[in-house]
């Protein structure tokens, strides 16, 4: 069950949206070695924005992949790939349908 979960918002620098969808592409593989990262979407919101949205049981989880490989990778490409700072917003899952 997920209680936590993060929604984060990136704006492309313009030009750089082919990178950031790499990035995001990229960081897959990173988050399903995450055993708290139960669920992790990378995603288009628009021409030039990004988001991921990712979930976890608890906030022990919730900081560990915060603390993890992706977050520290984001933090390093974001001067070079995004407009202005990721924007990261701890949210709350009040209701989720998981696979089994």
């Amino acid at each position: 069950m997920v209680k936590v979960a993060l929604f984060v918002r990136l704006e492309a620098k313009p030009g750089k949206e082919a990178d950031v969808e790499s990035f995001l592409r990229g960081g897959l593989p990173i988050v399903q070695k995450e055993p708290a990262t139960i669920a992790w979407f990378g995603i288009r919101l628009g021409p030039t924005t990004f988001g991921i949205f990712d979930a976890f049981p608890d906030e022990a989880g919730r900081q560990a992949h915060l603390s993890g490989q992706v977050a520290a990778a984001l933090m390093a490409k974001a001067p070079e790939l995004l407009a202005k700072a990721p924007v990261i917003e701890k949210v709350e899952v009040l209701a989720a349908k998981l696979p089994k």
